[in-house]
C-alpha cells in the first residue's frame, strides 16, 4: 500500500521535529553556506576582471598578479568552509541519528521481549540499523540545503543584475522548472523506498534465521529448497534496489537537462549581443566581457543548490520511507498496560505481601486472549510451581507478572492493580531464569553482573560459587573475563543456564520466576538454588516432579482453567 500525501507530509514534518533540537548546527551549516555563495561571486568577478584586463584592455600579465593572489585566496577560503560545512552537515546528521536510535531502543524495552517476537531478528536489526542510518543524509545534506536553495540564487541574481539586468531575468525565468520537474519524477520515491526497505527486512530477517537454523536444514536435507528461497528473496530485494537507482538516475538526467539548457540560453544571449543582434540588457548600451564571463561562470553555481537539492530528492524520499516504519514503531502503544484503568505509576518499594487475580485474562499484543479467565490468590512468602502440558500458558501468565504482556481484569499486587504501577520499580522486584537465558556477546563477568553492576568481587565470587560455576570458569581460557561469543556459543546450555542463575542471585528481588529450572541444569545445581533461598517468594514453571518438591503450592494449568488443589492452599 503506497503512503498517500498526507500520511508524507506529516512524517516529513516529524523529521523536522527532530532537527529543531540542534537548530544551532542548522544555522552553522546556513552561515557556512552563506559565506561559500559570497566567496564564489568574489571568485567569478576576479575570474571576470583578470579576463576583461588581458583580453580586452591588453594589460602585462604582471599587472594582473594581485588579483591571482586574491583568487588563490578565496580558493583556500572556500576550501576550509566546504570542509566546515561538511563537518557540521555530517555532525548533525549523527546527532538526530543517535537520538532517534536511543528513542528505539526505549521502545524496544518498554514493549518488552513479548513484542520483539512478532518480527525476525533481522527485521529488528534492519530497523535499528539500517533504516535509521537512512535518516542521514537528509539531515545532513537535504535539510541543510533547503535554507541554501533560495538564498543562494537570489544572492547571485542581485550580483549579476548590476552588471546586466537580462542575463539575470533569465536566470529567475528558467529556475522554477527544476524543482517543477523534480517532484513530477520523485513522486513516487517515496513508496519505491518503502517496497525497497520492506525487501530488504525480510532477506535480512530470512536469511538471519536459516543461518541461526543451518544444523537442521542440513540434517533434514533441506539445504537447497532453503537456497532457492534465498534465491528469490535476494532477486525481490535486487529489482527493488534497481527501481530505486533508476528513480536517482532520472533525477540526475532531468537536473542535468535543464541546468544546461538554462545555462546555453545565458550563453546564446551573450554570443548574440556581442555580435550585435541583441542591444539589451546592459545599462549602458554595451555588454561588457567582464558581464558576461562574470554571468556564465556564476550562472552554473545559480543552478547549483537546486542541483543539490534534486541529488538530495532521493534522499528525502529515502528518509521518509525509513521514517514510516520508524514512527510506526515509536508510537505503538505498550499493550501490557491495561487501558481499563488510568496510569498512575504508583512506586512499588516495598515487601511483596500478595499477587491476586480476579477474572483474570492474558492477552497476546494484538489483544487476543490466550488464557484464562483466571481467578487466584498468593500470599507472601510463597513457593509455587505452575505446571501443565505445552501451550497452556503458563509462560505467557509469567509474562504478564514481568509486565511484558496485556491483560484483562484484575491483577493485583499488594493490594494495587498492576497497570497503576510503576513498571520499572515493580520489574527492579523481579528476577527471571529462561529455559535458554539470553547472554550478551561479551565477558562471563560482564554478564553476571548485569544483576547487580556495583557487586564488588567477593559478591562476584559468592555468586559463582552457589551457581556451581567455579569449575566452568576455571575451564576457560581467560576465566572470567572470556568473551563468550555469540548466542553464548563458547558456553553449553547447562554453563548458560548457570551464569543466568549468578546473575539472578547478584540480584536483590522479592520474586524469582525460573521457567523449566531443571531442562539444562542437574539435580545438585536446583539444590543449591533451593538451599541459598535467592528470593523469599519463588514461582517455577515445569514438567518435573523434581521440581515439585520443593514447593509449598502446587497448580496446575489446563485446558485454560487454574487448578489451585493439587496441594492444599488459598484459592
Amino acid at each position: 500500500m503506497s503512503l498517500d500525501k498526507q500520511r508524507q507530509t506529516y512524517l516529513l514534518n516529524w523529521l523536522k521535529q527532530h532537527a529543531k533540537g540542534y537548530k544551532s548546527d542548522l544555522r552553522a551549516s546556513t552561515l557556512t553556506g552563506f559565506l561559500l555563495t559570497i566567496f564564489v561571486i568574489f571568485q567569478a568577478a576576479l575570474l571576470a576582471t583578470i579576463l576583461q584586463k588581458l583580453i580586452i584592455e591588453q594589460q602585462n600579465f604582471s599587472d594582473i598578479l594581485p588579483y591571482f593572489g586574491f583568487l588563490i585566496m578565496v580558493l583556500l577560503a572556500r576550501a576550509v568552509l566546504l570542509y566546515l560545512r561538511e563537518k557540521i552537515n555530517f555532525t548533525l546528521g549523527k546527532k538526530v541519528r543517535k537520538q532517534i536510535r536511543h528513542q528505539l531502543i526505549n521502545q524496544l524495552e518498554k514493549l518488552g521481549p513479548a513484542y520483539l517476537n512478532r518480527s525476525t531478528t533481522g527485521a529488528w536489526s534492519t530497523l535499528i540499523i539500517e533504516q535509521v542510518d537512512n535518516l542521514q543524509d537528509f539531515f545532513a545534506r537535504y535539510l541543510p540545503q533547503m535554507r541554501l536553495v533560495s538564498m543562494v540564487p537570489i544572492l547571485i541574481c542581485i550580483a549579476i543584475f548590476p552588471f546586466n539586468w537580462a542575463a539575470a531575468l533569465i536566470l529567475l525565468a528558467t529556475a522554477p522548472l527544476i524543482p517543477i520537474f523534480m517532484i513530477l519524477v520523485g513522486m513516487g520515491a517515496a513508496d519505491i523506498n518503502r517496497r525497497h526497505f520492506k525487501a530488504l527486512s525480510y532477506l535480512s530477517g530470512h536469511f538471519l534465521d536459516r543461518l541461526k537454523g543451518l544444523n537442521t536444514i542440513r540434517l533434514f536435507n533441506q539445504g537447497g529448497k532453503q537456497a532457492q528461497e534465498i534465491k528469490r528473496a535476494s532477486e525481490d530485494f535486487r529489482v527493488k534496489t534497481m527501481q530505486v537507482l533508476k528513480v536517482a538516475f532520472l533525477s540526475s538526467a532531468v537536473l542535468e537537462f535543464f541546468t544546461s539548457i538554462s545555462i546555453a540560453i545565458v550563453a546564446v544571449y551573450f554570443g548574440f549581443s556581442y555580435l550585435g543582434e541583441f542591444d539589451f540588457g546592459s545599462y549602458n548600451g554595451t555588454v561588457t566581457l567582464f558581464a558576461g564571463f562574470f554571468a556564465l561562470i556564476l550562472a552554473p553555481e545559480f543552478f547549483q543548490p537546486l542541483r543539490d537539492l534534486g541529488t538530495y530528492y532521493h534522499a528525502k524520499a529515502e528518509a521518509i520511507a525509513a521514517a514510516d516504519n520508524i514512527e510506526s514503531f515509536l508510537n505503538e502503544e505498550n499493550s501490557s498496560i491495561n487501558a481499563e484503568y488510568p496510569i498512575k505509576s504508583i512506586p512499588f518499594n516495598e515487601p511483596l505481601k500478595s499477587i491476586e487475580a480476579d477474572n483474570l485474562i492474558v492477552l497476546s499484543n494484538e489483544r487476543q486472549p490466550i488464557v484464562g479467565p483466571l481467578s487466584f490468590s498468593l500470599k507472601a512468602p510463597f513457593k509455587l510451581a505452575l505446571i501443565g502440558t505445552s501451550g497452556e500458558g503458563k509462560s505467557s501468565l509469567m509474562q504478564v507478572l514481568l509486565g511484558f504482556l496485556p491483560y484483562q481484569g484484575s491483577l493485583k499486587i499488594n493490594g494495587i492493580e498492576f497497570s497503576q504501577l510503576n513498571i520499572t520499580d515493580w520489574q527492579k522486584q523481579v528476577s527471571w531464569i529462561g529455559q535458554n537465558p539470553y547472554l550478551l556477546n561479551s565477558s562471563v563477568r560482564d554478564n553476571i553482573l548485569l544483576g547487580n553492576p556495583h557487586a564488588n568481587n567477593d559478591e562476584l565470587q559468592a555468586v559463582i560459587c552457589k551457581a556451581q560455576l567455579v569449575d566452568v570458569v576455571a575451564k576457560l581460557p581467560e576465566g572470567l573475563d572470556t568473551h563468550i561469543g555469540e548466542d553464548a556459543i563458547r558456553l553449553s546450555i547447562g554453563q548458560a543456564q548457570r551464569v543466568a542463575l549468578a546473575r539472578a542471585m547478584l540480584k536483590t528481588c522479592q520474586l524469582l520466576i525460573l521457567d523449566e529450572p531443571t531442562a539444562s541444569l542437574d539435580q545438585e545445581t536446583i539444590n543449591h538454588l533451593e538451599r541459598h533461598n535467592i528470593a523469599p517468594n519463588t514461582i517455577t514453571i515445569t514438567h518435573q516432579s523434581d521440581d515439585m518438591q520443593y514447593a509449598d503450592q502446587v497448580w496446575q494449568l489446563a485446558h485454560g482453567q487454574l487448578n489451585c488443589n493439587v496441594k492444599e492452599i488459598t484459592c
